[in-house]
């Protein structure tokens, strides 16, 4: 049995394999394989070219696989969807596998890198920190609905409803006031830890030569830097930077057709966190830019005039994305100059 491509369909418990040989047959076709069996499974198996979306654990799972001599690509879930036979078989784990099986092998097919277990850790404290600055907005909203609910409207900025929220507080009944005052205690407590994790992303970012040479990126600062460091690594898995903003979703959608060229809003496509620090940090460029007389300035103020905030707020963090592809891939600083 000379399996050349195989197909993976991950889960947590059942997977679901699917092989073939170089005339494209099945030659391996395994619809339920435990958890404690799929990785003695895969070892039996000659090198192989391995296919699997990239979804909970698909990391991880590369990493084993490739132990064995295996060629591991993932592959995002939406780029499988076209390649199964749902007239003929329906939607269930077997037929995932064979779509992944033969998605795997086209020559366009775009793959996700595969994350090594210290990007996976760094990433782990994005992941955990955002989710902290998440809870404590809604713990910040909540606050100020319910202190609305007896005539105290405060401002939308966290800062000013921090101070005003306590003496407003005090003119509460006991039952409101108590329940309010942990609200208090339960938002300083998350700004304690994300301060904490605040401290060891610059420690991280201080270590790393990759980090440090994309904060010279205007509008990248250590969050940002360690976050693009932990996603793409050197970035090599891209061929160039506008390819890595099309990753992103930094680039307009077409809906081109009879020679007519027509572009929509962006697509919004790849991570969304990455995104957003991208974005929050060119809102930062634009901010700045009316001080500043630098290429960049000059080039964000223009925009901003003749297509609006928006659009050059996208533009920046386009351009960024594209910076921060060259600054990992080709090793190099980013120098910003005034003429």
């Amino acid at each position: 049995m000379k399996i050349v491509v195989l197909g993976i369909d991950l889960a947590k418990n059942v997977f679901a394999l699917h092989g073939v040989d170089e005339h494209g047959k099945a030659v391996l076709v395994q619809p339920s394989v435990r958890r404690d069996k799929l990785l003695e499974t895969v070892a039996k198996l000659p090198p192989c070219l391995i296919g699997m979306e990239a979804c909970s654990g698909a990391h991880h799972w590369a990493r084993e696989f490739s132990r064995f001599g295996h060629s591991v690509r993932l592959m995002a879930p939406k780029f499988v969807v076209p390649y199964r036979l749902s007239g003929k078989r329906g939607k269930n784990d077997a037929a995932d596998a064979a779509a992944i099986c033969e998605a795997v092998q086209r020559p366009a097919m775009r793959f996700v890198p595969v994350k090594d277990e210290a990007q996976q850790a760094h990433l782990t404290l994005h992941r955990v920190r955002q989710g902290f600055v998440t809870e404590r907005t809604a713990m910040i909203n909540r606050l100020r609905g319910l202190l609305a609910e007896f005539g105290h409207v405060l401002p939308l900025r966290a800062s000013v409803v921090r101070r005003q929220a306590r003496a407003a507080i005090e003119t509460l009944p006991s039952l409101a006031r108590e329940a309010l005052e942990d609200l208090l205690v339960t938002i300083a407590q998350l700004d304690e830890r994300i301060t904490a994790y605040d401290t060891k992303l610059r420690q991280i970012a201080r270590q790393d030569r990759r980090i440090t040479r994309l904060m010279t990126l205007p509008g990248v600062g250590e969050t940002s830097a360690g976050a693009l460091v932990a996603s793409i690594g050197n970035g090599h898995e891209f061929k160039n930077g506008r390819q890595f903003a099309a990753w992103l979703g930094l680039v307009p959608g077409q809906y081109s057709s009879g020679g007519k060229s027509r572009l929509g809003r962006i697509t919004k496509a790849g991570d969304a966190y990455l995104r957003s620090l991208l974005v929050m940090g060119a809102r930062a460029v634009l901010a700045l830019a009316a001080q500043r007389e630098d290429r960049i300035s000059r080039w964000a103020r223009a925009l901003a005039l003749r297509r609006g905030y928006w659009r050059a707020v996208i533009a920046v963090a386009a351009k960024n994305a594209r910076l921060a592809w060259a600054c990992l891939a080709r090793g190099e600083a980013f120098e910003l100059k005034s003429e």
